[in-house]
Formats: C-alpha cells, sequence, structure tokens
C-alpha cells in the first residue's frame, strides 16, 4: 500500500496523507472512495525519473484504471499522456483539459461513432486491433478528409504469467493481431492515402511480477519491425504497452526503474546494431499509478453468524468494487480505527447485493463491531470504473486528498439520478 496510508500514533486511526479517514467516512458517507494526490504524483514520477532525459520516451496513463477527471487533471499537469479505449474516456481528457494529440486510441471494437469523434478531436494515434478496423479507419478518416495516424497492435503470443482474464498477449486472446498477419494489415494503411503508419503497439497484459515476458515480447516485437522494413515498411514509434503490477497482498512487483531503462537500452542496441535512428517508446501504466492511492471505506451494518460461519455485512459490494468477485482478487481489509471493546473473530466481509458472489474480503481476522469503518486498501484501480448500478444501487462518491485536504471530486449517485433516464420517456 501507498505510504501515504499511516495509523496515528496517538489514536491508532488510519489516515490517507495526513487526513483521518473515519473522520472522511462521517464527511461524506460510505461507500466511499478516497485518493492520494501525492500517491499518484510519485507513481507516475517513479515511471517519468526511469525515462529522464530521454526525450523521446512518453507516458500514458491508462484511463480505464481510474478515470475520475480530477485525476486525469493531475495527470495532465504532470505531463502525462493518455491511453484510451472509447470515446467516452477521450471525453474525459478533453474536459480534463488534457492534450487529445498525446492520446493515443486502444480497442477491438471501436464503432464509427468513436473513430469520427477522435479523428476531429484530433487523437494522436489509433492502436488498430485487426483487419477489419484498419478497413474501417480508413473509410471514415478518407471521408471526413482527416488524415490517421495508425500503429497496429501485435499480438506475440507471451504468456505473461498473470490472472487469465488480464492477460492479453497469447493467440488465443480477442486482442490485437497475428504476427503472422499484420505485415498485410501494415501493408493495407502503407497504402492508404488517408492513414500514416506511425508505429506497431505491444501489450501483453496486467498486474505482471516478472519483468521477463516484457523482453520476450519486446524481441519478437523488433523482430517483425525488421521484417516490415524488408517490405518498405518504416516503423519509427514502439508503444510497450503497461501491465507492472502492484502489492496487493505479498507480490513483489518490479518498479519501473527495474525495467523500463532496460528495455529502452535494449532497443538503442537494436537501433544501433540497425544503424537506424533510435524509435520513439510510449509505455501505457494504469494500475500501477493509481492502485496503491486509492482505499473504498465501508460500514459495517451488521454481524452474522452461520453456526460456524461468520459474516461482516458492509455496504459496500460487489457493484461497488467487482475485483474479487470476477477475479477472486485479494484485498486487505483493515478498520479505520481501533476497536477495544470488540473480540477478534475471523469473518467474510460481505456486501448487501442479491448474489453469492457478492464477497470482498474471506476469512479475515479483525476486531470489530456493528457501526465500525473498515477500509478496503489498493482500491484506486479498477474500482468505481468497474463499477454498476446493479440492484439499483447508486455508485459510491469520490474524494481526493491533496496535502492533508479533502475534496468530492464525484458526489454519490442519489435514486433520482437512476430513475432519471428512463422517467418521461
Amino acid at each position: 500500500m501507498s505510504e501515504q496510508l499511516q495509523t496515528d500514533p496517538n489514536t491508532g486511526r488510519l489516515a490517507f496523507e495526513g487526513a483521518d479517514l473515519h473522520s472522511l467516512a462521517e464527511q461524506f458517507g460510505t461507500p466511499l472512495y478516497v485518493y492520494s494526490a501525492e500517491a499518484v504524483r510519485q507513481a507516475y514520477l517513479g515511471y517519468a525519473q526511469a525515462c529522464e532525459g530521454l526525450a523521446e520516451v512518453t507516458i500514458h496513463y491508462a484511463i480505464k484504471a481510474n478515470s475520475n477527471i480530477h485525476l486525469l487533471k493531475l495527470l495532465a499537469s504532470l505531463g502525462a499522456g493518455f491511453d484510451l479505449v472509447s470515446a467516452g474516456e477521450l471525453a474525459r481528457v478533453l474536459a480534463a483539459g488534457g492534450n487529445p494529440a498525446k492520446a493515443v486510441f486502444a480497442g477491438v471494437g471501436k464503432s464509427v461513432a468513436d473513430i469520427e469523434y477522435a479523428l476531429k478531436a484530433g487523437v494522436g494515434c489509433f492502436n488498430v486491433e485487426s483487419a477489419a478496423e484498419m478497413v474501417r479507419l480508413g473509410e471514415v478518416a478518407q471521408r471526413l478528409q482527416i488524415k490517421a495516424n495508425v500503429s497496429v497492435r501485435v499480438n506475440p503470443d507471451v504468456d505473461a504469467k498473470t490472472h487469465p482474464y488480464i492477460s492479453t498477449g497469447l493467440k488465443e486472446n480477442k486482442f490485437g493481431v497475428s504476427m503472422a498477419v499484420a505485415p498485410s494489415v501494415y501493408a493495407h494503411a502503407q497504402a492508404h492515402p488517408w492513414l500514416n503508419v506511425h508505429g506497431i503497439d505491444c501489450h501483453i497484459g496486467s498486474q505482471l511480477t516478472d519483468p521477463s515476458p516484457y523482453f520476450d515480447a519486446l524481441d519478437r516485437v523488433l523482430g517483425l519491425v525488421d521484417q516490415l522494413s524488408a517490405q518498405g515498411i518504416q516503423i519509427d514509434h514502439l508503444d510497450l504497452g503497461g501491465g507492472i503490477g502492484i502489492r496487493y497482498r505479498d507480490e513483489n512487483p518490479p518498479k519501473p526503474a527495474d525495467v523500463l531503462p532496460q528495455l529502452i537500452a535494449r532497443v538503442r542496441q537494436w537501433a544501433q546494431a540497425k544503424g537506424r535512428p533510435m524509435p520513439t517508446l510510449a509505455f501505457e501504466p494504469g494500475r500501477s499509478i493509481v492502485g496503491n492511492a486509492g482505499v473504498l471505506l465501508t460500514r459495517v451494518e451488521f454481524l452474522k453468524n452461520n453456526e460456524d460461519k461468520h459474516f461482516a455485512i458492509v455496504d459496500a459490494a460487489m457493484n461497488d468494487l467487482m475485483r474479487p468477485a470476477m477475479y477472486e482478487s485479494f484485498h486487505a481489509i483493515v478498520p479505520v480505527a481501533p476497536n477495544p471493546t470488540a473480540t477478534a473473530q475471523d469473518y467474510d466481509i460481505v456486501g448487501p447485493v442479491c448474489e453469492s458472489g457478492d464477497w470482498l474480503g474471506r476469512n479475515r481476522t479483525l476486531s470489530i463491531a456493528q457501526g465500525d469503518v473498515l477500509a478496503i486498501l489498493s482500491a484506486g484501480a479498477y474500482g468505481l470504473t468497474m463499477a454498476s448500478n446493479y440492484n439499483s444501487r447508486g455508485r459510491a462518491a469520490e474524494v481526493l486528498i491533496e496535502q492533508g485536504k479533502a475534496r468530492l471530486v464525484r458526489r454519490r449517485e442519489t435514486i433520482e439520478d437512476l430513475l432519471a433516464p428512463e422517467l418521461g420517456l
């Protein structure tokens, strides 16, 4: 977890970037996402400093991890570009004052409307994921008379050694174009008057704790670049994706400084050996920027015993944090304030949603009572971005801490918000 999360030595209460979490729960209600601006800043700078002095390297934050406009504004102020997968995410970049020319548009299913919106906004590059998409992109670009920069996302068939749902670089995954098909897709783009071949893109998965798959994928990508060069197709830009993991429990993921300089050095060595200029490089971190910069606060509604099984029923649910139900993932769960009168017990932390899969943690030893507030840690990534209104539940509020001061950056959804799209039709 972020070093911004600390226990007050006098009260034993948790504070995030100096802000008392129990007080925030009282002020803003629960469930409540709380983010540390300093934790986001330090995580981003870890990437920027790993590439310091290298003008040919850019960092594009993967918006899908956490798309709050105020976090995007913070990252844009630090110089970040953006990796986006929908017109809605591009709209968030624009609302945050981000530069669309520093955005790359990925995703396997771009609609005509998506492409039109991105071209008119001036998005920097389209990461194309199929031959059919390249045809569609060319048709829309020609109709609008707006030239599109394109990279092809290739699938190197490299095992990222991560959860199968977040592995994206194997041939059985839906992402990218196979290495065998990629040359023909590039040939189509090269011949099209409204497409500009910009580079090559590769992303093999998320929550990587072993850096070796990065280097395997890079070697395969560089081999393809050589093949394309022999066909007269010049690649001047390599987008190597993101995916560095974070610590949820006992993982030991690499730091950007452990990986990026070595990747850059390998590309430079290759370029020198081939007698060609160093290509520009891009990285697309998401989870590793915001994952440990956020917590989800939730209040214990009831303690319930079913013979030998004990449940802490809280007001957050799978619709607020989908990761445990979807991936069986682990998030540490701790009380935000000590309860000296409570007895330690093993609990399953469950929500009020009408699903047996609605759990946030299992077999956690906690000393808690009804009404206590719990913090679900490492919840800054894939929390609210994956949230839903299942059971007609409003989505949680979000608070950003900057220098110990809290401000609401997304209000809690109300029942009126939920009904508004349907009433009056």
